[in-house]
């Protein structure tokens, strides 16, 4: 079970105001290691901010992020984030692009060829690897800014609604890709959306959040196996009352 695993981030009392407006209001919780774990809330309830406090991209009014025991620093820890939009570096082609983490790690030259050659053939991007982004499509585009983020091995991956900017049809497919990642590569992994049944379909465990200021309103715990149904009456049943948890307020 979940709750048997070594806890790899801790947040405690995450606090965050601009100016007089409360947008985080005091959220504690756990992520367990290589645990996937998605949040969902209403729209506007400050979920893209929250990340951000996450990622130490904005201080926290009050409370903080520890991983491993230790306050989260991003000059000691791996800290990997991957953007709504597509975030390739035009003037490298897609393996160099992938590569670029690992690069600014100094891992070894070797290291990173062995990884590379795994983590394209794992996102289906082996036969474009010498292709630059624009001459890829989005979809490539955004399985390139995964494939970069999960290549560091990082202590802990945010994930922003990567695909929110795709179709019904490239989401499925981008989703099973990124389970595959995941399931390889053990990584912990927060992963933010507002589509309800890419949570149910991706998440061990979804938070559900209020709206501002935002609170944790729920956890609910995903025991399917995988590959998951959206046609699974279980399925059905878990989408329905994350839906009705954030449709009344």
């Amino acid at each position: 079970m979940k709750e048997k695993r070594k806890p790899k981030v801790v947040v405690k009392n995450l606090t965050k105001k601009f100016g007089n407006l409360l947008v985080l209001d005091n959220i504690s919780f756990e992520v367990y290691e290589g645990e996937f774990l998605c949040i969902v809330g209403p729209t506007g309830c400050g979920k893209t901010t929250f990340l951000n406090l996450l990622s130490k991209l904005i201080p926290p009014t009050e409370g903080d992020i520890y991983i491993d025991g230790v306050k989260a620093d991003p000059r000691k820890h791996n800290i990997a984030f991957v953007f709504q939009e597509p975030s390739t570096m035009p003037w490298r082609t897609v393996r160099e692009n992938v590569a670029y983490g690992m690069e600014v790690k100094k891992v070894p030259r070797e290291i990173i060829n062995k990884k590379l050659d795994e983590i394209l053939r794992l996102v289906g991007l082996t036969e474009c690897a010498d292709l630059y982004p624009s001459q890829i499509s989005a979809s490539m585009e955004q399985r390139i800014a995964v494939a970069r983020a999960f290549a560091t091995d990082p202590d802990l991956l945010l994930m922003d609604e990567p695909y929110g900017q795709l179709d019904v049809k490239l989401r499925y497919y981008l989703e099973d890709e990124v389970i595959k990642l995941w399931e390889r590569l053990k990584a912990t992994v927060i992963f933010v959306t507002h589509n309800i049944e890419e949570a149910v379909y991706l998440g061990e465990r979804i938070l559900v959040l209020t709206n501002k200021p935002t609170k944790i309103k729920e956890e609910i715990y995903i025991d399917l196996p995988r590959p998951r149904s959206f046609l699974d009456p279980r399925f059905v049943e878990i989408r329905r009352r994350v839906t009705e948890l954030i449709k009344w307020w």
